[in-house]
């Protein structure tokens, strides 16, 4: 027989610790001290785990690539195209340490990440530019002439 879990009214599952939606001073304290930080101050980027979010868009001439990546500098970044495939790689470490004093506790700050995106036969790969800014690495990729969208034309009966 299965057994049901009870829910509050809402819908949500109840967590141990936890009153209503905030949990317990108790339960704060004891995360505290149990994981490395509170939940409340952790960041995916800084422990390089998330990857940077991406938008891909198409028109007549051209594919356009914005990869948002706020507090990089514009030499962080690695593009690459080998065999039709685009890379955008980073590296960030950032390792600070005072010789006088001795740590308890020591952090280090390294973040990574490497999209890749195969490239379809149509993008000219020897005129793909790239810029940063305001956050966001934007990648112009031209088409190949061949590959743009030719206007409609009338052929002449004979």
């Amino acid at each position: 027989m299965n057994k049901l879990v009870k829910s509050e009214k809402n819908g949500s599952l109840a967590n141990k610790g936890m009153v209503g939606t905030f949990p317990t001073w108790s339960s704060w304290i004891d995360e505290m001290f149990s994981n490395d930080l509170p939940s409340v101050f952790k960041s995916n980027f800084n422990t390089g785990l998330s990857l940077p979010k991406v938008n891909i868009s198409e028109t007549d001439d051209y594919f356009s690539v914005h990869l948002a990546a706020p507090g990089m500098k514009k030499e962080d970044f690695k593009v690459e195209i080998d065999n039709q495939v685009l890379s955008i790689s980073s590296e960030m470490k950032n390792e600070t340490s005072n010789e006088e004093d001795t740590f308890t506790r020591k952090e280090f700050e390294y973040a990574s990440f490497n999209r890749s995106f195969t490239l379809p036969e149509s993008v000219d790969a020897e005129h793909i530019k790239a810029s940063y800014e305001d956050g966001i690495l934007k990648l112009t990729l031209p088409k190949k002439e061949e590959a743009k969208k030719k206007p409609a034309r009338t052929i002449k009966i004979s």
